[in-house]
């Protein structure tokens, strides 16, 4: 610097020749050039400036010419900020200026900038001021940085914590909108729901309608021509610059300076995990900042921002929709619960007032055959009654409708009562029951039926797994409360499980129970209803020495005061309880009904006759751990076979490797170890991996019997069953097991069986276990009640002078027969809806005659027609032949002709079938009430039921499952209004299924949600 100043002519300035310059001069300029800091000197008249290489940099492109020029020209640009600082100089005030921002020409365009300063006075011998000392830093860098700093942090602060996507966007833009000076203008671009394009969702720093503010950007093709790049950020996932802005739209001007920018960016919206991006942010550069590293790592770090800001409003969006549906479903399971728990008990209803009336002797003496029969399908329908209510008890609370109807009550006598209802079931299985109730000196509020469940939930769960010693029901007062313990001394539960043991339908796993029974409802219902009363319940165990239940509600009326548990008004029904159905369940528990005289049961008609052959017979070993199945299986085999009844895998394992048998047949279900652990365990000993195995369950459709095959059972056989096919399915199993020895064959049906597991993969699909519990729960009764009833329908005869009336018995027993049918039919559509739900509801089409099948469907619903007063007609051609699933399409067919009997009995009913055009339509018509507009799309959801029938049974799924199956077909369904009144269901299926070739079957199949 020192040479560029002894380079220039100075003659030429006003300070003259070097020369001539003043010794303070002289001075000033030396010591500036000497120094570090940025320094300029300007002196004179003419404020000529002299700075050293500090200041050059300052300078930036005027240097060198600023070197000698006016203070005044050089620093033009910047004089609305300096300009006073100067004049106070030159008068003799010393100016210091921190941060202060402003423009300087420096390199060609005015720039922002900050700086801080001082302007100090040199005065010459005479204190006149000659010049002035100029001191300069730039805090440029920092100033920006904190100011772009600021700017992530307001968008993190305010669009980040937005809990709606839109909300979020009008924050983020209103704080862009704070940021101009770095971000003339902001575009927001919202991509569609398809991806095909981005619409302007909101903007700052400029208006609408300007050439670069397009309101639609497609997203496909060549959408980046002549508009902003979005397609092209959204391919490569990271921010876009743009250059070429005038080429794009012409001059950009926008935000707060006038010029033209040159620069913008594209920025990708992104949300974690989600390919496309959710939308795009437009930014303009500033056109008086230098578009330098600091700057594109601002642009890098905004975009971030931005994205965490809008993803986090759209995910907690996504989640609260989520919440929301979760909530649908949760009031579609209650209201399904509720209305499966209401279907279940008329059923129920219908059978067990029969059953009681013929087992009292109401309509003449029974047969002791007929009696026994009728004993174990009493016993069952209770059982199945229980896990109704419970049930129902459940949903109810589910919903909120479940309300205390609370008395005064001498809760100590109540609590005795009930208890002791166990004591034969309790000391039949050798154990003590202590019941120490003691007074509590005042009445307690409580509504008895639901202290009943309380007390009969807590015994019967104590009961089930304790196997020695006693349960011991004590109740106190304490502290202004009512406690009611249930002790028991038996397995205990372990420590990682009790915070679990009151949630809804949790099991302890490998729990050795008397029972592997249950729907897991009981304990959950205890801790609803004791919160009901405004109390609590908990529990202590130990493993392997016991556990302690302990329910507490408060003394006197305190808490029902205000609430509606004391008001008169709408309450639910009442859902009585009935303590023998929680006793008998618990006899079956301890007592082995084969102990107990027992009719044998005749063989089914139909049954495959009992090969006989010389020696022994065979032998079969049966595992259940339900007694009433138990015995009544072991009673139908005893005819043919040697039968060992066993409560659980364990106990059948044991037994086999004790002695050899030539058959298994066990449930799937049950303490201990279960149907599978017992077959993995035959499987893997050398002496019992020959012993063929069939398996029993409650656990429908070909997904549960390919598990079951594959799993290593020779036969797969689902409840409920029927005794002919049982003896049918042993016999089948004996006799090849016999083949197989005889021919030794058996590593050639070893691949043969490994073949059909392999074919059978394809078919498993995922598992619902309350489903698993559910069904095995209703199928075990189910298929009891009906084998039972069959027995007694056969062993009832007319006793001369004992029996007045057998006609009316057995129409009785007829109407039992058909509710249990009923309820089959019932479990078996429930069963559909959960195929469909998890994709696993199959169709296998073959060549059919229409118009035979509906004949076929027609012939065997004759009765029920006549029954309600239905005449039916069938109008069709001849024939018309379909690829179908001929199974499924009856179903349709059948469940169409069902409705129209239900809602319009007493009438004609036509079904027709015929062509039109490329469809093949087939119509069921009645003339009832018909169907309301406003139903005619909802009638074919779930559990839909129309509102002008006559009947209010049913769940509404006959039409939902045809409607699936007709989908599955290729076809749709609609209900409509004819002119004459009524209602005609249409199926229309594709023209070209039924011209399927004649030259063999047409067989495919696929599953379908």
């Amino acid at each position: 610097m020192a040479a560029l100043i002894a380079s220039l002519d100075w003659s030429r300035s006003p300070l003259g020749p070097i020369e001539s310059w003043p010794q303070s001069l002289r001075t000033t300029v030396s010591l500036c050039l000497a120094s570090n800091f940025p320094i300029n000197i300007i002196w004179g008249d003419g404020h000529n400036q002299i700075y050293n290489d500090g200041y050059r940099v300052v300078c930036g492109a005027v240097h060198p010419r600023a070197m000698g020029e006016s203070y005044r020209v050089t620093w033009a640009s910047a004089w609305p900020a300096i300009g006073e600082p100067f004049e106070r100089a030159l008068a003799g005030e010393t100016s210091y200026l921190e941060n202060q921002r402003m423009f300087l020409e420096r390199n060609g365009y005015p720039e922002e900038t900050f700086f801080t300063f001082s302007l100090s006075p040199i005065r010459d011998e005479s204190g006149k001021v000659v010049g002035l000392f100029h001191p300069v830093t730039e805090t440029t860098p920092t100033m920006l940085a904190e100011r772009r700093t600021r700017a992530l942090r307001d968008i993190a602060d305010s669009a980040g914590q937005a809990l709606v996507f839109d909300e979020a966007c009008d924050l983020l833009l209103a704080t862009l909108g704070e940021y101009t000076f770095d971000l003339p203008f902001a575009l927001l671009y919202v991509t569609s729901p398809d991806g095909t394009e981005a619409r302007l969702r909101g903007l700052c720093g400029t208006v609408a309608g300007m050439p670069f503010v397009p309101e639609v950007i497609r997203l496909t093709g060549s959408a980046d021509d002549g508009t902003w790049p979005l397609a092209r950020a959204a391919r490569s996932g990271r921010v876009e610059p743009v250059t070429d802005l005038e080429a794009r739209f012409g001059p950009v001007v926008a935000g707060p300076y006038p010029e033209p920018m040159k620069t913008s960016f594209v920025l990708p919206v992104r949300v974690a995990g989600v390919e496309a991006p959710l939308g795009y942010l437009v930014i303009g550069a500033s056109q008086r900042l230098p578009l330098d590293d600091l700057y594109r790592a601002f642009v890098e770090m905004l975009s971030g921002a931005v994205s965490a800001a809008l993803g986090n409003a759209r995910a907690y969006e996504a989640e609260r929709c989520r919440a929301e549906a979760l909530a649908e479903i949760d009031q579609a399971k209650t209201a399904f619960f509720s209305n499966v728990s209401h279907e279940f008990r008329t059923p129920l209803t219908l059978m067990l007032g029969p059953v009681e009336d013929l087992l009292a002797g109401l309509r003449g003496t029974l047969p002791e055959p007929a009696q026994g029969e009728l004993r174990v399908v009493h016993r069952n329908a209770l059982r199945l009654l229980k896990l109704v209510n419970a049930l129902l008890d459940f949903s109810r609370i589910e919903a909120n409708r479940a309300q205390a109807t609370v008395e005064p009550t001498d809760l100590s006598a109540l609590t005795r009562d009930v208890a002791s209802a166990f004591r034969s079931a309790i000391e039949r299985a050798g154990m003590r029951l202590v019941v120490d109730a003691e007074p509590l000196g005042e009445p307690v509020f409580v509504d008895r039926e639901m202290w009943e469940k309380i007390v009969l939930n807590l015994v019967s769960n104590a009961f089930k797994f304790t196997h020695a010693g006693e349960i011991r029901v004590e109740l106190k007062r304490e502290e202004g409360f009512a406690r009611l313990s249930v002790r028991d001394t038996g397995i205990g539960i372990p420590e990682a499980e009790l915070g679990k043991v009151f949630q809804r339908f949790h099991r302890v796993k490998e729990a050795r129970g008397r029972t592997h029974e249950g729907s897991g409802i009981g304990l959950a219902l205890v801790h609803d209803l004791a919160k009901l009363h405004g109390g609590s319940v908990e529990v202590k165990s130990v493993e392997g020495q016991g556990s302690t239940f302990s329910v507490r509600v408060p003394l006197g009326n305190a808490f029902w005061l205000g609430t509606q548990a004391l008001a008169e008004g709408e309450r639910p029904p009442a859902n009585p309880v009935r303590v023998e159905a929680f006793v008998e369940e618990a006899l079956r528990w301890s007592v082995d009904p084969s102990d107990e005289p027992a009719p044998m049961p005749a063989s089914p008609p139909g049954a495959p006759a009992p090969v006989m052959e010389s020696g022994p017979r065979p032998r079969i070993l049966l595992a259940d751990d339900n007694a009433d199945m138990r015995d009544y299986v072991r009673r139908l085999l005893s005819q043919r076979y040697d039968v060992t009844a066993v409560a659980n895998g364990a106990e059948a394992l044991g037994a086999a490797r004790e002695s050899r048998p030539d058959l298994v047949l066990s449930d799937v279900m049950m303490p201990v170890m279960d149907g599978i652990q017992l077959v993995q365990q035959l499987r893997a000993d050398e002496a019992l991996r020959t012993l063929p195995v069939i398996l029993l369950s409650a656990r429908a459709g070909e997904e549960a019997t390919a598990n079951g095959l594959e799993l290593g059972a020779d036969d797969y056989l689902t409840k409920p069953f029927a005794a002919k096919e049982l003896l049918a399915r042993v016999q089948a199993q004996l006799s090849m097991a016999a083949l197989r020895l005889r021919a030794a064959e058996q590593e050639t049906h070893a691949k043969q069986l490994e073949q059909h597991q392999q074919g059978l993969e394809a078919l498993l699909s995922a598992r619902d276990e309350f489903l698993s519990i559910a069904s095995h729960e209703m199928k075990t009764p189910i298929t009891s009640l009906m084998l039972q009833l069959q027995m007694a329908e056969r062993n009832v005869k007319p006793v001369e002078g004992r029996t007045p009336n057998p006609e009316r018995l057995a129409r009785s027993l007829k109407v039992s027969l058909v509710q249990v049918d009923r309820l089959t039919r019932l479990v078996e559509d429930l069963l559909d809806v959960a195929r469909i739900r998890t994709g696993t509801f199959e169709l296998t089409f073959e060549e059919v005659d229409l118009v035979q099948m509906a004949s076929d469907v027609l012939e065997r619903l004759s009765g029920q027609l006549v029954q309600v007063g239905c005449l039916a007609k069938l109008e069709a051609p001849p024939k018309l032949v379909g690829a179908v699933d001929a199974r499924r399409l009856e179903q349709v067919l059948t469940n169409l002709i069902t409705n129209a009997m239900r809602y319009a009995p007493g009438g004609p009913l036509t079904v027709r079938l015929d062509t039109a055009g490329d469809l093949v339509r087939m119509e069921v018509r009645d003339h009832g009430p018909g169907v309301p507009e406003a139903q005619r799309e909802s009638i074919f959801d779930r559990f839909e039921r129309g509102i002008a029938s006559r009947h209010v049974g049913g769940l509404g799924l006959g039409l939902f499952i045809s409607k699936q199956i007709v989908a599955a077909h290729g076809g749709r369904i609609s209900v409509e209004s004819p002119p004459d009144g009524g209602a005609c269901f249409v199926v229309l299926l594709p023209r070209s299924a039924a011209h399927a070739q004649t030259s063999g079957v047409v067989t495919s199949s696929g599953a379908f949600s």
